[in-house]
């Protein structure tokens, strides 16, 4: 059964005077999927997510959400989508519990949803406590409730674990994949390939403002796996990475047959390196 399509973008380009922000964007988003935005600072990644939202205009090209055009969306789509960016807008002096109960009266949410959220990312234990004492990780985590608090249809994401601790950076990982099994589709910018190989189904790579690879994160390592190698350990701690010829081919089956290999695996690239061979350039740039 094919997958219902939530987001769709066909050749969408966005110029900002001289400079030609976004070019020819075209990708589509599935009921259930995690689909990933990758590339640099200046990639033209959150351009791309506001287009999407409607806080843009594109040059060029069409826009559809939830069967609206991205250019007419109104309250009945902002109903049904959830955006976590930067600007978290959290109300510094209120607590925990009044920042989202006040959403909830908006969304018409009961308060035991607000609880079951705040529950989900660990903030049920501070809901009294005023949201402007929160760590920055708790605060990362207040705006993901806030955004799926009335359980919407889409969720966007900008750069969602920017500058967490790696603990906090999990939780949020588990929470996403945990909506993801639940239904509600994301769409995930993020520059941590890391992160991207570890949560999307499929992830665009950007530079500067062109889509250059899709697919699976293992579908593109094993495209750009050129130079085939193994990784072996033997049960005398000796390590050797090999290259995949008839030569060692038969010397790994040689040690399998007698026993003396304790760990054997391949060695795909990751994504960064693959974004790297792609572009020529670094992600930190």
């Amino acid at each position: 059964m094919e997958q219902k399509v939530l987001l769709q973008l066909s050749h969408i380009s966005k110029r900002y005077r001289t400079e030609l922000a976004l070019k020819d964007i075209s990708i589509t988003l599935h009921k259930g999927e995690i689909l990933g935005f990758l590339g640099p600072s200046g990639a033209g990644k959150t351009t791309t997510i506001k287009i999407i939202t409607g806080q843009l205009r594109q040059t060029s090209g069409e826009g559809k959400i939830l069967g609206a055009d991205t250019t007419n969306i109104d309250d009945s789509i902002y109903e049904k989508i959830g955006v976590v960016s930067d600007n978290s807008g959290i109300y510094e002096k209120m607590s925990v519990w009044q920042n989202l109960s006040m959403f909830a009266k908006i969304w018409r949410v009961p308060n035991a949803r607000t609880e079951e959220v705040l529950r989900q990312v660990g903030l049920l234990e501070h809901r009294k406590k005023q949201a402007g004492k929160l760590s920055k990780g708790q605060t990362q985590r207040l705006v993901l409730a806030r955004a799926v608090l009335h359980k919407p249809r889409i969720l966007f994401l900008d750069e969602p674990t920017s500058g967490l601790d790696p603990s906090t950076a999990v939780s949020i990982h588990k929470m996403l994949l945990d909506l993801k099994q639940e239904g509600m589709s994301i769409f995930l910018t993020t520059h941590n390939m890391e992160e991207a190989a570890k949560l999307c189904d499929n992830v665009a790579l950007l530079h500067q403002g062109k889509i250059v690879e899709f697919g699976s994160p293992q579908e593109l390592c094993l495209k750009y796996n050129k130079n085939k190698r193994y990784q072996v350990l033997l049960n005398n701690k000796h390590e050797a990475v090999l290259v995949q010829n008839p030569e060692n081919i038969a010397k790994i089956s040689e040690w399998m047959e007698k026993d003396e290999i304790q760990c054997l695996h391949s060695c795909e690239p990751t994504l960064e390196h693959v974004f790297l061979q792609v572009t020529g350039s670094s992600l930190n740039v």
